[in-house]
């Protein structure tokens, strides 16, 4: 008996996983990655929402009471609805500069940041734009920084993390040439695009974009600027406009009518389409969207 108590004990030890929370799928097929079998994943807002806006419901703060890790995107993503939350956990690991809370903003280096912040110039971000999982080559530093943490935490298990990320890490680079090479096909194609979301994914493939659809991050298109956005595509000879999956698509749909263009619908996470249902794929939807 004592040693079937004991048998069950090592296996209990053995296969225990840290509880991990992430704000959205990307990071969560990431951690996924990174930890294996060592965690339990729990990604807390759809894809198939707005990022800034998830509502707050009572199921994710019975998870971020139990969780020992919580995977943040940071740039002030989440400050729409992600402190509350946290305050009401009472989980002190998780909170900002715990054990346990980890923001992936902080090992990006984010383009776009204003010379200065004013509701004048709309929702915008004074760190910069946060939507920085819209480029692949991103995905090693925020692989890296799950890494570190994990080890940190978990350091009987840190050689796993470390030889986990070394394999994923040898195969996205894999995965990136063969997606260099895609979009080589489709070079200096013209866009337009209804809120930045895609900025780190034409900047990394150099396309270019003539036009936001909003006039201002977070405001809702005038018939006035709507009527400038379809004169700028006329002069520029756009013909791609691209719609994320959250924002009203009437106006890009009117905008494509009087352009000739063409709506196409891009994932900004992983499983924002049915498409995109997992990381490679998520990155595999847009570059096949953008270069049809």
């Amino acid at each position: 008996m004592k040693k079937i108590l004991l048998l069950a004990l090592i296996s209990t030890l053995t296969f225990a996983s840290i509880r991990v929370d992430t704000t959205y799928a990307g990071f969560g097929a990431i951690a996924q990655k990174i930890g294996g079998d060592k965690v339990s994943v729990y990604v807390l807002g759809s894809s198939k929402y707005d990022p800034h806006f998830i509502v707050p419901k009572p199921s994710l703060l019975s998870k971020l009471r139990r969780a020992e890790l919580l995977i943040i995107n940071g740039g002030g993503l989440e400050l729409g609805w992600l402190p509350p939350l946290i305050s009401s956990a009472n989980n002190a690991k998780i909170r900002n500069g715990g054990s346990g809370f980890l923001d992936i903003s902080h090992s990006i280096n984010m383009i776009d940041k204003p010379s200065s912040v004013s509701r004048a110039f709309g929702d915008v971000h004074a760190q910069g734009n946060p939507h920085y999982i819209l480029d692949p080559y991103n995905v090693p530093l925020i692989a890296e920084a799950i890494e570190s943490k994990l080890s940190s935490l978990d350091s009987d298990n840190a050689d796993i993390y470390k030889k986990n990320l070394e394999n994923f890490t040898k195969q996205w680079q894999i995965y990136l040439n063969k997606l260099d090479k895609k979009m080589l096909t489709c070079k200096d194609k013209k866009v337009i695009q209804y809120h930045e979301l895609f900025n780190y994914f034409l900047n990394r493939y150099g396309f270019k974009n003539y036009a936001d659809i909003e006039p201002l991050p977070g405001i809702s298109p005038s018939s006035k600027h709507t009527l400038s956005v379809i004169n700028t595509m006329r002069d520029k000879k756009v013909k791609i406009i691209l719609q994320d999956v959250y924002h009203e698509k009437k106006t890009a749909k009117f905008i494509a009518s009087k352009t000739d263009a063409k709506v196409e619908l891009i994932p900004h996470d992983v499983g924002a389409v049915k498409s995109a249902d997992t990381l490679e794929n998520f990155y595999n939807t847009i570059a096949d969207r953008i270069c049809q």
